[in-house]
Order: C-alpha cells, then sequence, then structure tokens
C-alpha cells in the first residue's frame, strides 16, 4: 500500500464501516475491506506512534 496520510486511512477506514455496517458489500468483498482496513489502522497506529515519539524528542530537548 502507498504512503497515505493519517486523515485519509481514517476516512477509508469509516467508509469500510459504514459500507460493512450497511450491509453495502457481498460476502466475498467484505473480508478483502476487513484486510484493507486492517492495513489502515496498522499504518494510523505507526504514524501515532513516530508523531509521539517525534513530540516527545521535542519535548525533551528543550
Amino acid at each position: 500500500m502507498e504512503e497515505i496520510k493519517y486523515e485519509k486511512a481514517i476516512e477509508r477506514i469509516e467508509e469500510i464501516v459504514d459500507q460493512i455496517e450497511q450491509g453495502k458489500l457481498d460476502i466475498d468483498s467484505v473480508a478483502d475491506r476487513i484486510k484493507e482496513a486492517q492495513k489502515l489502522i496498522s499504518i494510523c497506529k505507526d504514524k501515532l506512534l513516530k508523531t509521539e515519539q517525534e513530540v516527545n524528542k521535542i519535548i525533551g530537548e528543550e
């Protein structure tokens, strides 16, 4: 998956959840969307962790 901004990843996760909740996906697509959402969640977690580390580093330098 190419580099994606945090906000775009969150938007896509919300779209996937909405599609699943509203029954807009056929059964064959559900597993694929869940896998996509898992990857996006992982990307978001990584970005949050990196940002936290950078902020702590900056705060620690002051």
